[in-house]
């Protein structure tokens, strides 16, 4: 069977079944639209909340990201799994026994204070909507190739489908759908690597493979990697860092505490039944989660291998000499899978010095050495340009495995930006129609009122992300990355402080919040753009790149929530503390008893 048949057939089987899913489900009231009436069980809502977080930057750019930065890369890893047992450890379990389904709703509530309501609605719609940036391009990648359209076709397509069936069942539909999503996902991850990881090493675990020697060969599969890249003008694959060793930490504290503050994954622990069953759910999507996220570094540096491997024949399975005229494979011969990725506009070739031959290497090293023999061998500056995010979803083709392999990824790419893609919604569902339209602007706002609210802005905030997905501020997993710093500066501190400071007052947590969402904001849209609109930043007006000491903007979302404390802290200090009943509430909260069923309705 051809290969395009193959993939639309396995595609349009997981779509069906999801749909079908979101039918079968569909929310009735809703307690069900919002939390799915409570009667999740936690093995269940565990591999939902694995499906809802692991998203497109997880399944189809992280990976890629790690291929390009190597060592530097492991951020993504330590960050967003770091930021999970955060979350479960200290915010989960209070917030479910608080019993309130969305965070603003929390933030109301403990701050006794509509407007504090309504700031984290603005941060939450900030965070989400960003997210689903980054979702949508993945989207856009993942359909573009499947489809053999445009990646610009390909979020149109992705628009429709995630409100089809978002829309139709609410949290409860999304919920069993994303259960569907998750087994999808996770076998399309995996079946390639233990594939790809006994093609180079002969292991079929590719936890292991990652350090185990090449096939015939007495040199492991990462020592070689170091010594091609590096003789391609790239850093040590092992031991290159993302920027300064400050940017490194920062970058990943905001990518922890941003995680820990992710609405669209917090409200996954209000749909089941008893607080114990949010820790032991949280226990529980943690292995989910673990699976992906151990096989990742290995999937980089197979693709990375085999990318190399594919451009310059030879030099990774021998010592060939890569700076050789005949060392890298001539354009008219290249294969299959470069030409489908070619038509995407995600993989590009440029023929710089016209001798039909694919150069591909670092033009922008510093080191004296390796340019003196880039220039002898005639090259004349890199010619190949591959999208990062196109790395995981390329990597059964570039590895030849059979058509239903690729096929597979193809369903499981689309499963993890699907799935994110509808959690978000939720997220911002509820802040709209619950948070801001109920509990704030008509609080008599009949159920179908209320309901219908939630759907039309649903509607709205897909249009709006998928409209900037079609001109992104980067990389699936850098969007994303953008919008867990949002989550880190704003919503975070005020979760943490409204859990365990019962003399931290609304004043002090509106500010706070404004303060951090303001200066993170004002950073990232220096550098990327008002709105992420381009042609719109402003690097003259702080400096130039970077200038808070090297931190980039991705990695500025740890500083804002430095802000946001700070800010909060000293509002406190001269303002009236909150009321005796708040403070003996947030006692209660912190008690550890109640591990009894909790009312998350209305």
């Amino acid at each position: 069977m051809e290969l395009q048949t193959t993939i639309y057939i396995v595609v349009g089987l997981s779509f069906a079944l999801y749909i079908g899913i979101a039918i079968w489900a569909r929310a009735g009231s809703t307690s069900e639209f919002y939390a799915a009436g409570g009667s999740v069980h936690p093995v269940t809502n565990g591999m939902a909340t694995a499906a809802d977080w692991m998203s497109a930057a997880s399944f189809i750019s992280m990976a890629g990201l790690i291929s390009n930065m190597g060592y530097g890369g492991g951020l993504f890893l330590m960050g967003w799994t770091g930021g999970y047992v955060l979350l479960a450890m200290l915010l989960a379990p209070y917030l479910r026994k608080f019993g309130k389904f969305t965070v603003p709703q929390f933030i109301g509530d403990r701050f006794y204070s509509k407007s504090a309501s309504t700031v984290a609605v603005i941060c939450l719609l900030t965070a989400s909507i960003t997210y689903i940036i980054g979702q949508m391009t993945g989207v856009g990648v993942a359909f573009s190739r499947f489809l053999g359209v445009s990646s610009e076709t390909g979020i149109y397509v992705g628009m429709g489908i995630v409100f089809a069936y978002a829309v139709f069942g609410g949290m409860k539909g999304i919920t069993y759908t994303q259960v569907a999503q998750y087994i999808v996902l996770i076998l399309a991850y995996t079946i390639p690597a233990i594939f790809i990881s006994l093609q180079l090493t002969g292991n079929p675990i590719p936890q292991l493979g990652l350090g185990s020697n090449l096939v015939g060969h007495d040199v492991s599969l990462l020592t070689k990697l170091d010594s091609v890249v590096t003789d391609l003008g790239f850093g040590k694959y092992t031991t290159t860092t993302a920027g300064s060793t400050l940017n490194m930490f920062v970058y990943t504290m905001s990518l922890m505490i941003g995680t820990a503050g992710l609405p669209h994954v917090i409200m996954r622990f209000f749909t089941v039944p008893k607080v114990k069953d949010a820790r032991s759910s949280a226990g529980w999507a943690l292995v989910f989660i673990a699976i992906l996220y151990t096989t990742a570094p290995a999937v980089a540096a197979m693709a990375k291998t085999n990318l190399i491997r594919t451009v310059t024949p030879g030099v990774v399975m021998t010592d060939a000499d890569p700076y050789k005229a005949d060392s890298q494979i001539e354009y008219e011969k290249r294969p299959d899978w470069m030409k489908r990725w070619e038509a995407t506009g995600l993989l590009k070739f440029a023929d710089k010095n016209g001798d039909g031959r694919i150069q591909y290497y670092n033009d922008k090293s510093t080191d004296d050495a390796f340019k003196a023999k880039a220039e002898a061998a005639g090259w004349k500056g890199n010619e190949l340009d591959v999208n990062a995010d196109i790395i995981v979803l390329a990597n059964p083709e570039i590895a030849l495995l059979p058509n239903w392999v690729i096929a597979l990824v193809a369903a499981g790419g689309l499963a993890a930006a699907l799935s994110t893609a509808a959690g978000l919604l939720m997220a911002i569902s509820a802040a709209v129609s619950h948070d801001l339209i109920k509990g704030v602007f008509n609080p008599n706002i009949s159920e179908k009122g209320e309901l219908m609210a939630g759907k039309i802005s649903m509607a709205v905030a897909i249009v709006i992300a998928g409209w900037l997905g079609l001109n992104p501020p980067g990389f699936a997993a850098g969007t994303v990355a953008l919008a867990f710093g949002i989550a880190a500066s704003s919503l975070f501190p005020a979760i943490m402080m409204g859990i365990f400071s019962k003399k931290m007052n609304k004043e002090g947590a509106m500010a706070g919040m404004l303060a951090g969402l303001a200066i993170t904001l004002f950073y990232v849209f220096a550098h990327k753009g008002i709105f992420f609109i381009k042609g719109t930043d402003y690097l003259d007006l702080i400096g130039g790149a970077n200038p808070f000491f090297g931190i980039t903007p991705e990695a500025f979302g740890a500083v804002g929530a430095l802000v946001n404390f700070i800010v909060a802290f000293l509002v406190d200090k001269v303002t009236k503390e909150p009321p005796e009943h708040i403070q003996h509430m947030v006692e209660a909260v912190r008690i550890p008893r109640g591990s009894k069923a909790v009312d998350g309705a209305h």
